[in-house]
């Protein structure tokens, strides 16, 4: 069955606060797609956030964004006064997120609510403190020591404390009781209003796309508790880091810097780790997007310590062995592949063997090096299992693409929709009929793409640092005139 979805990170939708959240915006927004005849939201990763403000560097792979919680909500459960948030300065741009205000005000705020929090003896609070000791146990204990040591990265800590010492885990946790348990309290909030958020999404008609990073930060819970599944040497100092080789795009390559698995030990645990991760994802989405499909075949291996990507080497990856256990242990499961890049026929292979959609994106399909009407990103080339973007989040908007890209390209547009007189500034509804058309089983559209905005509204740009994650949407933006527009296309296409 034919379906289609928007493309809006939790924290670019419209809230009183500085940031996207859980609150009465983001269920207006849940209204308004199932309006429009949507069935799918997806958004980026839900994690923490760290230096650089990127959802793909997170010091938890299972811990949520304190930010996204709500403090209308918390007002709600009597946690916070109004007048508390109110003045609060969460920055003054309702179409920018201010990342350094949002850091000191959002956590003074969910300390407030914590000191008020009353349900420490609930059922509900002692049932997900027991339903999430996996991990909650390690990522409470690790942000309680990293906020003692003003924020130092984990390998910076005292040797004790950084090598896991049993009598130094046992100090910190009498030590730094109080601030341990804040830590619960505020993944507490999160999961409980994501949930209600969620369920409130699935009875309206939509599922949740959720996304997951590849690799989990080096200044994380996940590497500081379980050291052994990373390549790191003796001392806990990487031995390679992730990234991927130059290319036309960038000349030296894209180096990441997140530790790299140690796949073997993964092997040894019937990759027990990635399995319950996985499993976290599950009870958070619907369908799951796994970023970076390909180093799941072979990964970008660079020597810990080099300042670019331009010397590294492929490794095998775990290949199918991975998704079997993963099947085996949590059943079938809808999984997009974000098989972009560079694609071997090993990938190829890897994909079909998995039977996961995998990703086509349509600002590829339009290059001046190739012409020929093969291109995999053309759209009358699209299998159904597939899932079909105009662009991604790392992308250019729609409008900004077709205005930066040559002549000889935008010519190219033009004659595959057969279309030479439509002003360059309404482009966007018949390229986005293209996808609608196809057979691909989804079609997902970044709600800038609809508006008809530039890259003043690009969510993020790879390798650069300092602009990225920080686009709001207006509340006045979803207007009920775009609303009509996008359910009139939805039918006409058979996706509502």
């Amino acid at each position: 069955m034919r379906r289609s979805g928007i493309l809006l990170p939790i924290t670019s939708l419209p809230s009183k606060y500085g940031i996207g959240d859980f609150s009465k915006s983001a269920y207006n927004f849940v209204d308004w797609l199932a309006d429009a005849g949507q069935s799918y939201w997806q958004v980026l990763p839900m994690g923490p956030t760290s230096y650089g403000d990127s959802p793909y560097q997170s010091p938890s792979a299972f811990a949520g964004n304190p930010y996204f919680i709500s403090p209308e909500v918390l007002i709600e459960d009597g946690e916070l006064l109004k007048n508390e948030c109110d003045l609060t300065d969460f920055g003054d741009n309702p179409s920018y997120i201010d990342y350094e205000k949002i850091y000191n005000s959002r956590y003074s705020l969910l300390k407030v609510a914590y000191k008020n929090f009353k349900g420490q003896n609930s059922l509900s609070y002692k049932s997900f403190l027991k339903k999430s000791s996996d991990w909650l146990d390690d990522y409470s204990l690790f942000m309680a020591i990293k906020d003692h040591y003003n924020g130092l990265e984990w390998h910076k800590w005292d040797r004790d404390i950084k090598m896991r010492e049993p009598d130094a885990i046992s100090k910190y946790k009498f030590l730094l009781k109080d601030e341990i348990e804040f830590w619960c309290y505020v993944q507490y909030k999160f999961y409980t209003q994501w949930e209600n958020l969620k369920n409130y999404a699935n009875k309206k008609g939509i599922k949740i796309i959720g996304d997951i990073p590849i690799y989990a930060s080096m200044d994380s819970a996940d590497v500081w508790a379980n050291p052994s599944l990373f390549q790191l040497d003796d001392k806990n100092v990487p031995i390679a880091v992730a990234g991927c080789p130059p290319d036309s795009f960038s000349p030296t390559g894209q180096l990441w810097g997140n530790p790299l698995y140690d796949w073997g030990k993964h092997k040894k645990t019937n990759y027990n780790w990635w399995t319950k991760r996985l499993e976290h994802c599950f009870d958070l989405y619907d369908v799951v997007r796994i970023d970076h499909f390909r180093g799941f075949e072979a990964y970008y291996s660079i020597p810990f310590g080099n300042k670019d990507a331009t010397i590294g080497e492929w490794k095998k990856g775990p290949g199918i062995e991975l998704f079997k256990a993963m099947e085996n242990a949590l059943g079938k499961k809808e999984v997009i592949a974000e098989d972009l890049g560079f694609i071997t026929d090993s990938v190829k292979k890897l994909l079909r063997d998995t039977g996961y959609a995998g990703i086509k994106v349509l600002e590829f399909a339009f290059d001046a090096r190739d012409t020929g009407c093969q291109n995999d990103y053309l759209p009358h080339n699209y299998p159904d299992n597939c899932v079909a973007y105009t662009g991604t989040h790392d992308n250019q908007t729609l409008s900004s693409w077709f205005e930066t890209i040559s002549k000889e390209e935008q010519r190219l547009v033009r004659n595959y929709i057969c279309d030479r007189y439509t002003p360059t500034e309404e482009l966007n509804i018949p390229l986005i009929s293209l996808l609608m058309m196809s057979n691909a089983k989804i079609c997902i559209i970044p709600i800038q793409d609809y508006l008809r905005y530039g890259d003043e509204a690009r969510i993020n740009t790879p390798s650069t640092l300092g602009e990225n994650w920080r686009w709001r949407l207006l509340k006045d933006a979803l207007s009920e005139e775009l609303k009509k527009e996008i359910y009139s296309l939805t039918k006409r296409y058979g996706r509502c």
